[in-house]
């Protein structure tokens, strides 16, 4: 019987903190799991406010997934048309977010939103001139493309 050598291989663990995460006018974003190269899985912690603070967006390399646990949000999305509409989620509901999606989130009752993405940060552009929106304070800048960080 032939004896098998072992190969093995050196291991890097990384630590990071994405630059746009934490505190926000809403709530807090709080990464909870990352596999580079595969997922990333955050908590949307979304406090009502009393101004607006739905920023119409698009990414351009995001592809997203939210579920929402508790509370309720209002969520605009352009559906094909150029045209900007509304749904309002509650409990229970996810939406899929492509790539391309122009869409924005409002809350209206305190809510813990789960969302799951391909591991990008930093992909954000506006889309509230397109629209006719004004930014709102507290409004994350678009990104440019060399911005966008893969992990």
């Amino acid at each position: 019987m032939k004896k098998m050598k072992t190969q093995r291989r050196r291991v890097t663990v990384r630590f990071f903190k994405p630059k746009d995460m934490g505190s926000r006018i809403w709530g807090n974003e709080i990464l909870i799991a990352h596999v580079p190269g595969q997922y990333t899985g955050k908590i949307l912690s979304r406090r009502v406010v009393p101004k607006r603070t739905a920023n119409l967006q698009r990414h351009r390399i995001k592809n997203e997934c939210s579920y929402v646990f508790s509370g309720k949000v209002k969520f605009y999305y352009d559906d094909g048309t150029g045209k900007i509409k509304t749904k309002i989620l509650k409990a229970g509901d996810a939406v899929h977010i492509p790539p391309g999606a122009v869409h924005a989130e409002q809350t209206i009752e305190d809510c813990i939103i789960f969302e799951t993405s391909n591991p990008v940060f930093n992909d954000r552009e506006s889309m509230n001139s397109k629209y006719g929106w004004s930014t709102p304070e507290g409004a994350l800048p678009s990104t440019k493309l060399d911005e966008i960080e893969l992990r």
